[in-house]
């Protein structure tokens, strides 16, 4: 029963220490934040495909998707013109590539996600510099 109370309560206070540092954080990196999310669920999706787990394999391909979709494509301004036009046919490409991965059962189309992510993260964390010195976000 303890074991149950403190793991619940472990639960609740993650919950409440990523709520506030997503509150306390600028839109650049929470960008980033979304970016290893992503990368996290596909390779969990990755290790449930190697373990045979197919529930796993789903939830976290889910996952993945959701963050894809619902963060990364979502947080696109349309009125940036054509760099983001370019990244929401990519993100829409991961989402594909990620569907027929967890259908297919195929490695090979999760780590191609996986290193979309991480090259788009490192290009993100490369521009950082810029857009802090020029105090987009009004800090």
């Amino acid at each position: 029963m303890f074991a149950r109370m403190h793991q619940a309560s472990a639960a609740a206070y993650h919950t409440v220490d990523l709520e506030s540092s997503v509150h306390m954080t600028d839109p650049h990196r929470l960008v980033e934040m979304l970016f290893d999310g992503a990368v996290t669920a596909v390779m969990k999706a990755t290790m449930a495909l190697r373990n045979g787990n197919h529930a796993a394999r789903g939830e976290s391909t889910s996952r993945a998707i959701r963050i894809i979709e619902e963060g990364l494509k979502a947080s696109l301004d349309p009125e940036v013109g054509e760099i983001s036009a370019n990244l929401a046919m990519l993100y829409d490409y991961m989402t594909r590539t990620l569907l027929q991965a967890n259908l297919h059962s195929n490695a090979d189309q999760y780590e191609e996600v996986i290193r979309l992510l991480k090259d788009l993260r490192e290009a993100w964390q490369q521009i950082r510099p810029q857009v802090v010195n020029t105090k987009v976000y009004g800090s």
